[in-house]
């Protein structure tokens, strides 16, 4: 796996350079996008050149393996998701903010992010399950990285949400997910 260090776009948001992603493609190696704000369509274009490289190189893009990073949080009822997962959120992207020269997290851009087309996986497990569904479409991503922990929450919710994961969205993901193609 290359890692891509990122650099600036719009907004002070960050990208992965367009090199990097070309080269992880030409040598056919994996890739994992992390997308920890916007739209996940924003990352098409990048999916596109990473599969084109490959092609270019003598890869055949159906066996490269993309993964996507998102943040997000899964519990009972989305309310329930939001409720513990905002406080936390918005305390380490306003913090990652003060470095990185981006305004502190508002209750305005977490609704924002966390709408069908924001880069946050979070509510109900038919939310999320809907939403990396939507990603893994988009980007033709066969790897789903989902953060549930960012920032201090308490344990037992953390483990709640991983078990919502594991019993319910991953099983959903894996029935509605076409045949992986063979790794070579």
């Amino acid at each position: 796996m290359v890692r891509a260090p990122p650099r600036t776009a719009e907004r002070g948001r960050r990208l992965p350079p367009p090199r990097s992603v070309a080269r992880a493609g030409a040598l056919g190696l994996p890739l994992a996008l992390a997308i920890i704000g916007g739209a996940p369509e924003r990352f098409v274009a990048l999916a596109e050149l990473y599969r084109e490289a490959a092609r270019r190189a003598g890869h055949d893009p159906a066996k490269l393996r993309l993964g996507v990073h998102l943040h997000g949080f899964i519990a009972e009822t989305t309310q329930a998701a939001v409720d513990a997962f905002y406080a936390p959120y918005a305390a380490v992207m306003t913090q990652l903010g003060r470095e990185r020269g981006w305004p502190p997290m508002t209750p305005e851009q977490f609704q924002a992010l966390r709408a069908p087309r924001g880069s946050l996986a979070l509510g109900s497990p038919q939310e999320v399950t809907e939403k990396l569904q939507f990603v893994a479409e988009t980007l033709g991503a066969d790897r789903i990285l989902l953060h549930l922990s960012v920032g201090t929450m308490p344990h037992a919710k953390v483990m709640r949400a991983i078990e919502l994961l594991g019993g319910e969205v991953a099983p959903a993901l894996r029935a509605a997910a076409p045949p992986a193609a063979p790794v070579a």
